[in-house]
């Protein structure tokens, strides 16, 4: 991996691992959850339409990969947001973002025949070790430890979803040639217009996330795209198999956040563990 490429995966991490932490802040919900949505496309429409006139005509291979990562993208942050409501964000995103690259690994071995090196396996037992200890010694019993089970088990179905779009997503701005902002601004305004009758539904809890959280809802508008942006721009010259891995620092970096500023609790198992599963899908993708 190129030095560039390296400080734009570096940054998507950082950046990525803000916003999740301004999500947890916030609260969530759909109402939050449409409205930075909401204020995403409108921040990046002007860049967008400039890119749109500006770049070469969109395949229709490159509008069946952004509708279909639509798609994905409205499951990983519904998902995601039902995770942050139920956990921590310091055991919610590390099991989230590590789950992606192990269901590729898992996926080349029972269905492509493929066979990692001890590298790789080292990884992926550190992968699932760090998970397992993450998710035990919460020290809370009945109705919080149903929450976060409930936490945990979202986690497990976001990463699902992050191992689709990356797939998808990779396609689009290195197949398709997709310009990397506008594939993310058009991929956005898909999830819009399908979280929009979600969101008309619950009308009260979109004037509150607007009264209460505009500021956050605002920071997350621009961070999101952007650490996306940055990783997207990173894949269009370097392998997936090196951008996808590298920007899971990002897991060190929530724990952190989630123990820090968040006060979660447990900060040196927590940070322990996260840092056990962000060395481990590193292994994965080298090994």
């Amino acid at each position: 991996m190129s030095g560039l490429a390296l400080a734009l995966v570096l940054s998507a991490a950082l950046v990525h691992a803000s916003w999740n932490y301004l999500l947890k802040k916030s609260g969530g919900g759909i109402g939050f959850v449409w409205l930075f949505g909401a204020l995403s496309t409108a921040l990046y429409c002007p860049i967008a339409i400039v890119l749109f006139y500006q770049s070469a005509p969109i395949s229709p291979a490159g509008w069946t990969l952004i509708a279909a990562s639509g798609v994905i993208h409205t499951a990983y942050y519904l998902l995601l947001d039902r995770g942050y409501r139920s956990g921590d964000l310091s055991v919610v995103y590390p099991i989230a973002r590590a789950t992606g690259p192990f269901i590729t690994i898992a996926v080349a071995i029972a269905f492509l025949g493929e066979r990692p090196g001890p590298l790789a396996l080292c990884g992926a037992a550190l992968v699932i070790g760090g998970a397992f200890v993450l998710s035990l010694g919460s020290g809370r019993l009945g109705a919080a430890r149903g929450a976060i089970g409930r936490g945990i088990g979202f986690a497990l179905l976001t990463g699902c979803t992050i191992a689709a779009y990356t797939l998808v997503d990779k396609q689009a701005v290195s197949a398709a040639a997709v310009p990397p902002l506008l594939f993310d601004w058009s991929m956005n305004l898909v999830r819009l217009a399908l979280t929009t009758p979600l969101a008309l539904r619950r009308r009260g809890e979109m004037a509150r996330a607007w009264r209460e959280h505009r500021r956050t809802a605002i920071a997350v508008a621009l961070l999101n795209p952007l650490s996306y942006i940055l990783v997207l721009t990173a894949m269009a010259f370097t392998p997936v198999s090196y951008v996808a891995p590298a920007r899971e620092i990002s897991i060190l970096f929530a724990a952190l956040m989630g123990t820090q500023l968040l006060y979660e609790g447990q900060a040196g198992r927590r940070i322990a563990c996260a840092a056990a599963m962000a060395a481990g899908v590193i292994l994965l993708a080298v090994g």
